[in-house]
């Protein structure tokens, strides 16, 4: 029975490590990084509650943009970005790694070559 215990106890210990983790994205974070239609500057700013991930993206092109679709599973990231470029619509899809106070993103949009980049938490 004390294995078992042993066992149940590390279980619960490892969800909360996960959480843990999963909550540290909270807050704002910045990057800037070179597109095919120029230097884009961009900050966001995350909320997590459990494994959901929330929040906005400001850009310099891109109009400023609510966050959809958000999820933490450990160190990973991913959420849609959906804003306008020149009255466009269109829709990112971010995923990522978190790793200390950088995430290192990769972000598609519908079918062009992928963005990655990296974003660095404001202090």
């Amino acid at each position: 029975m004390s294995k078992l215990l042993r066992a149940l106890v590390f279980a619960g210990l490892a969800g909360v490590a996960c959480l843990a983790n999963a909550a540290d994205v909270s807050g704002k974070w910045t990057t800037s990084f070179d597109t095919q239609v120029g230097e884009q500057t961009y900050t966001y700013e995350f909320k997590v509650q459990g494994a959901t991930l929330t929040g906005t993206a400001k850009g310099n092109l891109i109009t400023d943009s609510v966050l959809s679709d958000g999820k933490v599973d450990g160190s990973k990231i991913s959420f849609v970005e959906k804003g306008s470029y020149m009255g466009m619509p269109l829709s990112f899809n971010y995923s990522g790694e978190i790793v200390g106070d950088e995430i290192h993103f990769k972000r598609e949009l519908m079918g062009f070559p992928a963005e990655e980049f990296v974003a660095k938490r404001s202090k």
